[in-house]
């Protein structure tokens, strides 16, 4: 009998790759009891026995006690991705899975029982007890991980797991007002969800760029805010509904008062500031196009994001409270988040009636107004019977203590705000439009107020344009540990995506697999952390979700069909080994792009690159003396060298010509990597001949490496990294 416990030294790993089909070799699973391909990995797994369990004539479901519709539309949903992932049964007797749970009334709210416990190994079957529906669902989560295909058939180990989450609040937030999402694409995000044990969407429903709900009570912000892309009344009860079947809340967010022009567009006189018109909103562009490339010119007038309300207006509170009685009818969760961010001073300072109603009520400066304003939409949204959540500046000024704030612009904000006694949600260090790889998010752990900030460099660097609020972004080199009582106000995190440059097809692969490292974080113990490990089961999962739904995978390769319908291999190539510029320098790329770079071979490239990650742990077991990967690396390197002259072939259209760059770079990089193998002398001249090479690359990374840097220094005009970086320095320092 082998235990893992996580709070133990780690156990020696077996790898097991993925083989086409889900959980692939099992054996290794069970004899490394690490390398069972869990995630999020559960508080304790114990392997009663080496040998495995053949499940080949399916599992049948035998309650207790008779189960409610919810739980046995659960079952139903087990048994039907069983079969997507396992095919029809063989033959044979199905294996009894003895499902065991109590009446759970605080389910869907932030105090339901949400542990289980797991057994395979039982003489009559599988054993699944929970306290309530939400440990079940988990519980047929694992077991579904724990399943994988053999020559033999599918198989399960023999298992105990016991099982809770480490926050009750694991969180992804959506935005659908820049890039609206269709009703399948968030029923989607809500499977995986499920399937990743993350029980909260943060549904961000209007911003500048559109307001995407129905509303009857006042029918323009649909028809001229949402510019009529928006969900019916009918649409958001049954996404509801299907988000509450599978244990997961939804969460509203109606941004106010900043971030209002979809609002301000169809009621006007709730403005601080003139509306601009379509003209003012909207770029006008100019394309050059000359031998090296296209160049879009843009002359950027107004930022939508910048309109706000006036609060000092009587009809502002009555609107705000109105539409929220009215939203919160459609979403029946207790918590309701209006937003609160980044309103521009200018918007009110400007007024000067409103500077007149601030002198007079002795309001000092804008964030004193908001929150006098914040305290006033509070108490609306506590008389409908609504807690309030608001991102981190609602809390720069004193608000009520129940107000939930959401710690975004940096960690320290967890500290301050839990100081006041407010709860806190964590999304700082999670966004995942910064499109930085999973690694990054894992290492972030919610209790650590000095987790993510810019450095006082960083700082100095962007005050000169950002001036002041650049400071709010600021690590804190001397914020104190979160005492206990800190600790228990913090309910927890959530992964942003904003969705700027996401189109509704690139949803799925924008948020699988990172979410998935991401709710491992916030459900596993503190000590779990072993990068390495986690990327290992990374495309395990990813795997598994697609096969049960998502469509990340299908989605990016009918993107390269349409980007390079005569041969799709060479842009495969390229995308599968690079990833896109992070820290918001697509979002720079795409001002001057537009559009375009929604359907560019960025767009179509993953954070987390799996055959870069491959080829990394190849070239560093390589040169650690594992001769027998050289074959693997050399395969690896020529595949990459002879793609540019296949991708030069297919490059006939402005964005592929623009990512000609990098495929030229990849098989430059890959011919040091092979000379770097080449079994002679490497001298002086030869290094520092090839480091100039990958010091270019190196270059490309560095312009990214921060939000700072991100907004200055040149990019790749493709908007790709190069991920086998790391594996050819490797080859090129082992070279003598």
């Amino acid at each position: 009998m082998v235990s893992i416990a996580h709070r133990a030294s780690r156990l020696v790993r077996k790898s097991c790759p993925v083989l086409g089909v889900l959980l692939a070799c099992a054996t290794p699973a069970i004899a490394g009891t690490s390398a069972l391909p869990l995630m999020p990995q559960p508080q304790s797994v114990t392997v009663m026995d080496p040998a495995t369990r053949s499940i080949a004539g399916g599992i049948r479901i035998d309650w207790t006690h008779a189960p409610s519709p919810l739980l046995r539309r659960a079952g139903q949903r087990f048994v039907a991705r069983l079969r997507s992932m396992a095919g029809q049964e063989a033959g044979g007797a199905p294996l009894i899975l003895h499902i065991t749970t109590g009446y759970d009334p605080a389910y869907l709210s932030i105090d339901e029982k949400e542990g289980y416990t797991l057994s395979t190994s039982a003489a009559d079957g599988i054993h699944l007890t929970a306290l309530g529906p939400a440990g079940v669902l988990h519980g047929l989560a694992t077991l579904l991980q724990l399943v994988a295909l053999t020559p033999q058939g599918p198989v399960i180990p023999h298992v105990d797991i016991h099982d809770s989450p480490r926050f009750a609040w694991r969180g992804l937030m959506i935005d659908v007002s820049r890039h609206f999402m269709s009703v399948d694409t968030i029923e989607r995000q809500l499977d995986a969800m499920e399937l990743t044990k993350l029980n909260v969407l943060h549904w961000h429903l209007s911003d500048g760029t559109g307001f995407r709900v129905e509303s009857r009570r006042f029918p323009r912000l649909q028809e001229v805010g949402g510019h009529n892309q928006y969900y019916t009344q009918a649409q958001v009860r049954g996404i509801v509904a299907y988000a509450a079947d599978r244990g997961i809340r939804i969460v509203p967010e109606f941004d106010v008062p900043g971030h209002t022009l979809s609002i301000l567009q169809a009621y006007p006189d709730l403005a601080a500031q003139p509306v601009p018109t379509e003209q003012e909103i909207h770029p006008v562009c100019s394309i050059t196009v000359d031998t090296q490339k296209t160049q879009t010119s843009c002359n950027r007038v107004y930022n939508q994001n910048n309109p706000a309300l006036d609060p000092t207006q009587p009809q502002t509170l009555r609107f705000a409270t109105a539409l929220y009685a009215e939203m919160g009818r459609l979403f029946p969760d207790r918590y309701f988040h209006s937003g609160g961010d980044e309103v521009a001073p200018q918007q009110w300072m400007n007024n000067p009636a409103i500077t007149r109603y601030m002198k007079v009520h002795g309001y000092r400066d804008a964030p004193a107004l908001q929150a006098a304003f914040t305290a006033q939409v509070e108490q609306a949204l506590a008389r409908q019977g609504k807690i309030m959540m608001g991102w981190d500046e609602v809390s720069e000024a004193p608000i009520p203590r129940d107000v939930v704030v959401e710690a975004w612009r940096g960690s320290k904000w967890i500290g301050s705000a839990t100081r006041a006694g407010h709860p806190v949600v964590v999304s700082s260090g999670y966004y995942l439009d910064l499109l930085n790889p999973s690694a990054t998010h894992y290492q972030v752990d919610p209790l650590d107020p000095k987790a993510v900030g810019l450095s006082p460099a960083e700082v100095e660097k962007a005050r000169a344009k950002q001036g002041s609020m650049i400071d709010a972004f600021a690590l804190d080199p001397n914020a104190p540990a979160l005492d206990a009582a800190q600790s228990r106000l913090v309910l927890g995190g959530e992964a942003p995506l904003w969705s700027e440059i996401v189109s509704d097809e690139m949803v799925d692969a924008r948020l699988w697999p990172r979410s998935a490292a991401i709710a491992e974080r916030f459900w596993s113990d503190a000590s779990v952390r072993d990068v390495a490990d986690m990327e290992r089961r990374l495309p395990v999962v990813l795997h598994e979700l697609n096969m049960m739904g998502l469509q990340s995978e299908s989605h990016q390769n009918d993107m390269i069909a349409r980007l390079a319908p005569q041969n799709t291999t060479p842009l495969k190539v390229l995308t599968s080994v690079t990833s896109p510029v992070r820290n918001y320098a697509m979002n720079r790329l795409a001002a001057h792009g537009g559009d375009a770079m929604l359907t560019a071979p960025a767009a179509i490239a993953s954070p987390d690159s799996f055959d870069a990650m491959k080829f990394n742990a190849l070239a560093e077991r390589y040169i650690k003396g594992d001769r027998a990967r050289a074959s693997d690396l050399l395969a690896m390197l020529r595949t990459y060298r002879a793609n540019d002259a296949a991708y030069a072939q297919i490059a006939t259209t402005p964005a592929l010509q623009e990512a000609g760059a990098a495929s030229q770079q990849l098989a430059q990089l890959a011919e040091v990597g092979l000379e770097a193998m080449k079994k002679r002398s490497h001298g002086h001249h030869w290094h520092k001949r090839v480091n100039a090479i990958l010091a270019s690359q190196d270059a490309a990374f560095a312009a990214c490496a921060d939000a700072v840097a991100a907004h200055t220094m040149p990019l790749p005009a493709s908007g790709l990294l190069i991920d086998i970086l790391p594996g050819l320095h490797m080859l090129v320092d082992h070279a003598h």
